[in-house]
């Protein structure tokens, strides 16, 4: 009786143990991915250093945290907390982020699920950490080329969820399986070159019986093991205290919506060191990234940064401030955001009279038929289910991009007259009376230097990110590219019908401070020198003459 008082004050005392020292870890862990994230903002060149960082600290938060649910779990302080949602899309959701890790070891992972959809009540925390045990225990013991299955379905009475998963790696001894719910049980994991803390299946093995649910193993050595598990999600399975009635179940939307993020992370040149374009650089378009996830946003951030200038929001709110404020070409957004989700920000934006030509890509992990014609209906422009690969969106990025570039080329290729009659004066549409009106006001100050994007705005009576996007969904080009057009058009055009110009002449009369750099931007306009086009004219009208 004494060995067994001392035994369990033992055990408490190292419950406790773990309890401070997790809590202790946690805290300097916070303050790391703080300081990273500021030095990230003061020296942005090291990409690939900060996201090695941040996943690892990630990892560490989550070892940390099975360390201390573990110890409320033997303490007997886990406490429930179900809400009501579409049980099954939320376990496929969460067993999709693991597609990752089997990707990397080369492992067949498949899911079915009977029904597709099925409402019911659950902890959608401690459920997570049930599916990712069992899927990653599944992944660590299973060879290369394997294979891993989760199979979802429900009870004949519709009351409970039978969630199984099975697998075709090394098996667990008889001997083992004895121990095999006990924490800290020693797995094979070092054989399998793998990670462990013998945690993970104690640590469901008791979120199981939380849920009033049971788990079963079979498992035969060198054949594979299959685990299941069967819990209740039923309204009446739970106390009134342990049921959340007013908020929804949503399915979780992790870092690991990017399907391909592994592949990605291991690439040397995925995080290089490229500093983020400047705003400066005309040739740059400019894309806005709507998402609530944190981690998400980050890696999306920093894949799409090598190739474009982004700007964040967390949510629509935020993002129509970034709309007033900045010059963009291109909006991602999530769909399911807290303040405002992507459909109402998106059918805002097109019903927006200044900003209804901005690009929209929707990304989701909704993927039914109704959801993609809501999408469609609203006026997004392409429409992404998660888990994506980022090629995918790249791809859909640059098909709305090259489109742009068409019409900029067909815009350069045109005269000022071409561009103002490209329909008849007569019920012309909103751009096109746009467009003559942008050609005029520009006209009207061809010789003002001082004539910028703003004093541009002003005059159109429009704010600067507006005049911007109407002026890039019409022509392809900013606001700087086309004003800098139409002047070289019109110097074009005057060195055509007049003789004995000047380069410096002509520079100052279609708004150029700098002859040289007037001169510069007419060889990249045309192909040829201002001098030489001159020249090149005046011999061809003394030849008419002639």
């Amino acid at each position: 009786m004494y060995l067994r008082s001392v035994r369990l004050r033992n055990r408490e005392q190292m419950e406790r143990i773990f309890t401070n020292i997790g809590h202790e870890l946690l805290t300097p862990l916070t303050v790391i991915s703080a300081s990273v994230e500021q030095i990230r903002q003061q020296e942005p060149r090291f990409k690939s250093d900060y996201a090695l960082m941040e996943l690892n600290i990630d990892r560490m938060v989550r070892l940390l945290q099975e360390i201390l649910e573990t110890s409320k779990s033997q303490a007997g302080e886990l406490r429930l907390l179900v809400s009501r949602g579409d049980v099954v899309q939320h376990i496929t959701q969460t067993a999709l982020c693991l597609q990752p890790l089997m990707s990397k070891r080369h492992i067949h992972f498949s899911i079915e699920c009977e029904p597709k959809s099925m409402m019911g009540w659950i902890d959608p925390d401690k459920l997570d950490k049930i599916i990712y045990n069992l899927l990653s225990n599944a992944a660590k013991y299973t060879h290369e080329e394997g294979h891993v299955k989760l199979t979802i379905h429900t009870s004949v009475n519709f009351d409970s969820i039978i969630i199984k998963v099975e697998d075709d790696g090394i098996g667990i001894s008889a001997k083992k399986m004895k121990r095999l719910f006990h924490p800290f049980f020693d797995g094979d994991y070092r054989q399998m070159h793998a990670m462990g803390t013998g945690l993970g299946l104690a640590l469901t093995h008791d979120l199981v019986y939380l849920h009033r649910g049971t788990i079963k193993c079979q498992s035969k050595e060198g054949k594979g093991t299959t685990f299941t598990v069967r819990i209740p999600i039923n309204k009446e399975a739970y106390a009134i205290s342990q049921r959340d009635e007013v908020n929804q179940l949503i399915p979780n939307e992790p870092l690991s919506y990017i399907s391909d993020l592994e592949e990605l992370i291991s690439r040397q040149d995925i995080f290089d060191q490229k500093e983020t374009p400047e705003a400066t650089d005309e040739d740059n378009y400019h894309l806005l990234i709507v998402e609530d996830n944190n981690e998400l946003l980050m890696v999306m951030s920093t894949l799409l940064s090598k190739r474009y200038r982004i700007f964040t929001a967390r949510n629509g709110k935020e993002a129509l401030e970034v709309i007033q404020k900045e010059d963009l070409d291109l909006i991602i957004s999530d769909v399911m955001m807290p303040e405002m989700n992507g459909i109402e920000l998106t059918r805002h934006i097109k019903e927006s009279a200044n900003f209804r030509h901005l690009p929209i890509i929707l990304i989701t992990a909704k993927t039914t038929d109704d959801d993609v014609k809501e999408a469609i209906k609203i006026g997004a422009d392409a429409y992404i289910t998660k888990p994506f690969k980022i090629g995918d969106l790249e791809l859909r990025i640059n098909n709305i991009i090259e489109n742009r570039k068409r019409i900029k080329s067909e815009f350069q290729s045109q005269t000022i007259e071409e561009s103002r009659q490209k329909t008849p004066q007569t019920a012309p549409n909103p751009d096109e009376e746009f467009l003559r009106k942008s050609i005029d006001c520009v006209y009207a100050h061809l010789n003002d230097a001082d004539f910028d994007r703003d004093a541009f705005a002003n005059e159109m009576g429009a704010s600067a990110s507006t005049l911007y996007n109407k002026l890039r969904s019409i022509t392809g080009m900013n606001v700087t590219s086309f004003i800098r057009d139409i002047r070289m058009k019109e110097a074009k055009r005057i060195v055509q019908e007049e003789d004995d110009l000047r380069v410096s002449d002509l520079a100052y009369r279609v708004g150029f401070k700098d002859p040289k750099y007037f001169a510069t931007c007419f060889k990249k306009e045309f192909g040829i020198q201002p001098s030489e086009y001159i020249e090149q004219m005046s011999k061809q009208g003394y030849k008419e003459i002639i």
